[in-house]
């Protein structure tokens, strides 16, 4: 199967391992890294919702991607960056650290503090981010994840800011959870990279002519990922996964069994005010994982 070089693919929302006080684990961040982008994964993605982004400070986020970068891997082929912040001027120097470091390109949330703003304010606050970060900003993917910002990126938005910012604003990651919405962006802006956020919904909307996924199941599954993004391949084994992974908190969930995946309950921990999985729910979602897994994919 020959890969058209221009798709964006799979990206894993890569998990942040966190040490017992909130501080980052370099090294297990390293090894998972390495890991989904040895078992399929075209890229990572640091500081998405998966990784715990919104409470992950500069010097943080800094000593990510350094040790990303120290690591051998490719920030310009293989790191995209996620920016959240409620500030524009935090989200300027999020976006800053990453493109300076190379990233290949940036996963940016709306201001998420004020709730009911317009389509005009949002295009004058991403406006004011792209001037700010000035000639070095590229392949924005315009990140709507409604549940979790409460601000929407309606169609219209999206057609103001690729027109204004054109080979800027390259793609949108949608993670409404809602395929009419998905369906609205391939229609409106099927020369974007949309992405699917909810692997359930993946396969069809590759078909109709999605370019991928940044989600949090590739940190457990790339493998079976790829068939999704590539051949629009229904798998009942991802749908399931995903199914059970969303009948518990969704971040600690992930991150359990990212440690389940490893042999490596170290990866277990939260940053407050989020917290892990105890441990008799983390043994059912394993069992849960393991029968899931061992299944024949459809």
């Amino acid at each position: 199967m020959s890969i058209d070089p221009n798709r964006f693919g799979l990206s894993c929302a890569i998990t942040t391992p966190m040490r017992e006080g909130g501080s980052v684990d370099l090294p297990r961040l390293v090894h998972h890294a390495r890991h989904v982008l040895a078992q399929g994964c075209d890229s990572v993605t640091l500081f998405g919702t998966t990784g715990e982004g919104a409470a992950l400070g500069l010097p943080a986020r800094g000593a990510m991607m350094g040790a990303l970068l120290g690591a051998g891997i490719d920030p310009a082929t293989q790191i995209y960056a996620g920016v959240a912040a409620a500030s524009l001027n935090e989200s300027v120097e999020q976006g800053r650290l990453a493109l300076d470091a190379g990233a290949k390109g940036l996963l940016v949330a709306p201001p998420f503090y004020f709730k009911g703003v317009s389509d005009e304010g949002l295009y004058r606050w991403f406006s004011q981010l792209f001037e700010k970060l000035g000639p070095s900003v590229r392949n924005v993917i315009l990140y709507h994840i409604p549940s979790v910002t409460a601000v929407g990126l309606s169609v219209g938005l999206i057609d103001r800011l690729k027109k204004a910012f054109p080979g800027v604003v390259t793609g949108v990651k949608d993670s409404s959870g809602d395929y009419a919405n998905t369906e609205a962006y391939l229609k409106a802006h099927g020369e974007l990279a949309i992405l699917v956020g909810d692997e359930r919904l993946l396969a069809k909307a590759v078909r109709n002519g999605a370019q991928g996924s940044i989600c949090g199941v590739a940190n457990l599954v790339p493998h079976l990922l790829r068939p999704i993004v590539y051949e629009g391949k229904d798998s009942s084994v991802v749908n399931a996964l995903v199914d059970e992974i969303c009948s518990h908190p969704v971040l600690a969930a992930v991150k359990a069994l990212v440690g389940h995946l490893h042999g490596d309950a170290g990866y277990g921990a939260m940053r407050p005010p989020l917290e892990a999985l105890d441990e008799a729910t983390r043994q059912r979602l394993f069992a849960a994982y393991d029968r899931i897994t061992q299944a024949k994919a459809a």
